[in-house]
């Protein structure tokens, strides 16, 4: 019997939505040009950020592609380049809204295909729990998509950048918990990429330091600890997390009067426990390289790696979970867990996936 995929790392958007920049009065929002059969380019005003083809909104291409790969269920999120944090919440929360709808209509048309992450104004914590429920109640999504961090927003006059243990969240992280709700973490927005303008760094090397930031902010600032019941995935294999996670306890041992000032506890304590204590919370499997996903599975444990593929982007695995299928360390069970039993658990689709 053929195995289970499960494909918790994937991007989708509609094939067309109205003109936002006309619509707000304001410019920085993203508009698609059909410029050719089957392709698109996103466009930020007159700048070209990505070219596109039709398998990033056409259901029926995704599903030929995954029948092709041997992907039995994608988990399908925005693309994170629509987040729109920076807008007015208002007009991002309608936005989030015509996004989550069009993700629910997918898994509707096709509910033994896709499962749907939404999106949510975080800019806006108040609107984000809202939409939350929303997505989770009234939509039947198991959770949501977020990025690292909330950038500055001139329009609501926040000048400064919320990391995921900003106290302005917390609200967000409650509803989640209290619903039910998972939370996948995509990076965005990259640090430092004003210093990165050639080779495309702010991908390779901005990237695993945001996802990085991400995790050490909720660590170290006590999310885990404050909703003990939350469920969070992380992309890009926890980015540069796990391969520097000597370094961070090292200085949460020797520097407490600087890491350990809002939670006390270890970080090394939140990965898999040589007891066979599972992690606190899961990474994708989108690693590229066969040693990386060892040790991943050797910090997280194979029922905390979820099979991830970023389709459709380059930079993603393009036959998901090949890496994973061909790797020769890994035994039948650990196999199993990261194509779909890890993914079931973040996603709450079993009655022990605490």
């Amino acid at each position: 019997m053929a195995r289970s995929k499960i494909d918790l790392h994937t991007h989708i958007l509609p094939e067309r939505w109205p003109d936002l920049v006309n619509r707000f009065g304001y410019p920085g929002w993203v508009r698609l040009d059909h410029h050719a059969p089957c392709r698109a380019r996103m466009l930020i005003g007159d700048r070209v950020f990505r070219e596109i083809e039709e398998n990033c909104w056409n259901p029926g291409r995704r599903i030929d592609d995954c029948d092709r790969t041997g992907v039995t269920m994608q988990v399908i999120s925005t693309v994170p380049v629509l987040f729109s944090y920076w807008a007015r919440p208002g007009d991002a929360l309608e936005f989030s809204r015509l996004l989550n709808d069009h993700i629910a209509s997918v898994v509707r048309d096709h509910p033994s295909r896709f499962i749907g992450l939404g999106t949510i104004p975080l800019q806006d914590p108040d609107m984000a729990c809202r939409e939350l429920e929303r997505c989770v109640k009234d939509l039947g999504m198991p959770g949501v998509e977020i990025g690292t961090h909330v950038e500055p927003n001139s329009y609501t006059g926040r000048g400064e950048q919320w990391n995921l243990n900003d106290p302005a969240l917390v609200p967000v992280f409650d509803t989640a918990e209290q619903i039910g709700a998972c939370v996948f973490v995509h990076p965005w927005d990259m640090m430092g990429k004003e210093r990165m303008p050639k080779y495309w760094l702010p991908w390779l090397v901005g990237m695993p330091a945001e996802t990085s930031l991400a995790i050490c902010s909720m660590v170290f600032g006590g999310v885990f600890e404050r909703h003990p019941r939350l469920r969070v995935a992380y992309a890009h294999g926890g980015g540069s997390f796990p391969f520097t996670i000597g370094r961070i306890e090292h200085g949460w041992r020797v520097r407490p009067d600087l890491c350990a000032i809002d939670c006390g506890r270890n970080p090394r304590e939140y990965l898999a426990g040589p007891d066979g204590t599972p992690a606190r919370f899961w990474v994708d499997s989108l690693v590229h390289d066969p040693f990386a996903l060892r040790f991943l599975i050797d910090v997280f444990g194979a029922a905390r790696v979820c099979m991830g593929s970023d389709y459709p982007f380059p930079l993603g695995e393009a036959h998901p979970g090949a890496l994973v299928e061909a790797s020769p360390t890994l035994s039948p069970e650990e196999r199993d867990e990261i194509l779909s039993g890890a993914a079931l658990r973040f996603l709450g689709r079993r009655p022990d996936g605490a």
